[in-house]
């Protein structure tokens, strides 16, 4: 009897031993051209990821498929092309992605929730290979449209236990607490903390609950702070810590960024303050101007590459298909300069 009308069997998911043994490698070399890292020749790359997607191979459910977009363009937002921070982060996703043949398109949304959303939405309508935003703290209708699409998704830069779909970061509370832990440590009593205007940067405010809570420990309730308007670096932190200086009377200031420590360190200097002897100052992030300061500035050092190579590569295997870890926290470092 025909069976015309009747389903026919479901093909068989193809695994990525199909995949090795049609490009003639072992499955590691598949692997690692699925994700981009080092050890596979472009040209091998390139034969293994059209082989991938010709035999439409998806190792599991939760995968977001190799064939989601028919583009090969990442679309990165950033808060700000100003400073290292986002400039080093940058650096090592992108010649990541162009080693695996993805280009890159970014924005930036000068913190803005509502600028993202805007981006986001335009990004979207290009297709893109996938979406990198900077922060867990987005729009209600990002965080929907991202949930909905199935296009895979990087949070960079902080953390949280249910990203979108990746994140690979850093604990902004935690190095807030090691910066408190160092404080009292070193005996200071009465610090105080130099950021930017209030809920334009939560991660700023994260390290700043951070030394409130190692402080609160010891029963200090009090910690002052400064957020000054938007304007350069060095001028908020002068502003921010003359301010304070001459209504709180802190020994120790903890600020936003290294270049802030700068311009607070010029306003100690012009009170005729010393450092370390008369006020503590701590900076963070560890940029370049830490290490040529007259006195080695105290700060956290942040793996801002790392972060970078490490989301491209997670991204990468994301869009392959590759089973990966969701959520990554990457360690920080504390450096102890002479100005605590």
């Amino acid at each position: 009897m025909a069976l015309g009308n009747s389903i026919p069997p479901r093909a068989k998911a193809t695994r990525i031993e199909d995949v090795a043994a049609k490009a003639n490698v072992s499955i590691m070399t598949v692997s690692r051209a699925l994700r981009g890292v080092e050890g596979v020749s472009e040209k091998k790359r390139a034969e293994i990821l059209k082989i991938a997607r010709t035999l439409n191979y998806v190792p599991n459910s939760n995968a977001r498929s190799l064939a989601v977009a028919n583009s090969n363009l990442v679309g990165i937002s950033l808060p700000t092309f100003a400073g290292e921070v986002f400039a080093e982060i940058l650096n090592g996703m992108r010649q990541t992605f162009e080693k695996a043949g993805y280009s890159s398109v970014i924005d930036t949304t000068e913190y803005s929730r509502d600028a993202e959303l805007i981006w986001v939405r335009r990004l979207l309508s290009w297709q893109p290979a996938a979406v990198i935003l900077t922060g867990v703290d987005h729009h209600p209708e990002t965080y929907a449209l991202l949930k909905a699409s199935p296009l895979p998704v990087l949070e960079i830069w902080d953390h949280t236990d249910d990203p979108i779909d990746l994140c690979v970061g850093i604990d902004h509370f935690k190095a807030g607490q090691a910066i408190g832990q160092h404080a009292t440590e070193r005996g200071y009593k009465c610090p105080a903390f130099v950021s930017t205007p209030k809920g334009h940067d939560i991660r700023a405010d994260a390290r700043l609950a951070g030394i409130r809570d190692i402080y609160r420990q010891i029963g200090q309730n009090h910690v002052p702070v400064s957020r000054p308007p938007l304007q350069s670096a060095f001028t908020a932190g002068f502003q921010g810590a003359t301010e304070l200086i001459n209504e709180e009377q802190p020994d120790i200031i903890c600020f936003l960024n290294d270049h802030m420590a700068f311009g607070g360190m010029m306003a100690c200097n012009s009170l005729g303050l010393s450092i370390p002897d008369d006020m503590g100052v701590v900076g963070f992030n560890s940029l370049d101007l830490a290490s040529v300061l007259p006195k080695r500035l105290t700060t956290i050092r942040t793996p801002r590459r790392l972060m970078g190579v490490t989301g491209a590569r997670n991204l990468l295997a994301r869009i392959n298909g590759v089973p990966i870890e969701r959520n990554i926290v990457l360690p920080v470092e504390f450096v102890s300069g002479e100005t605590t």
